[in-house]
């Protein structure tokens, strides 16, 4: 089972996982899930109609827009990130944010590294699987190791030349 780091406040901390990924040929266990979309859209009405918290994984080649009517009623968002370079995943954190206003946990699952930690941040995540084998002390140092930032994110913090006007 993956290493799950979360957000509190301003630290990262461990955090125990009660979701199970499932795969789409696996039969589903008890208690809270992660699908993959399709699986989601097959079985999605089903699985939250049992009063269980489902999770959806979204593909770097899929589209969040794809849950905007169901997002109200998920617990987990998981981000695929299929290897460092893609960047997809950051852009679907940000619309999970900032368009559809998700309240729920977006997750950062894949080649999650330390290095993204300050991005994946900013976007929106606020829980990661790291592939790495960082520490939540390790991700806290990472993810504010910048102290000024050049252009607006989710996370609303004031762009450089905001600071400099305060």
């Amino acid at each position: 089972m993956p290493r799950l780091i979360k957000l509190a406040g301003q630290a990262a901390e461990w955090a125990e996982d009660a979701f199970v990924h499932v795969d789409d040929g696996d039969a589903l266990p008890e208690g809270d899930v992660i699908l993959s979309l399709a699986r989601f859209q097959a079985e999605g009405e089903i699985l939250l109609s049992n009063s269980r918290r489902v999770g959806v994984r979204i593909e770097a080649d899929q589209e969040v827009e794809a849950l905007a009517y169901d997002l109200p009623r998920l617990s987990v968002v998981a981000l695929a990130f299929p290897k460092y370079r893609d960047g997809r995943a950051y852009t679907s954190a940000r619309l999970l944010r900032e368009r559809f206003g998700f309240q729920g946990e977006v997750r950062a699952v894949g080649d999650v590294l330390q290095e993204q930690a300050g991005f994946m941040v900013r976007c929106g995540f606020d829980a990661f699987e790291p592939a790495d084998g960082a520490t939540p002390e390790v991700w806290t140092k990472a993810a504010h190791r910048f102290r000024h930032v050049y252009q607006r994110a989710a996370d609303a913090r004031l762009v450089a030349f905001e600071e400099r006007a305060v």
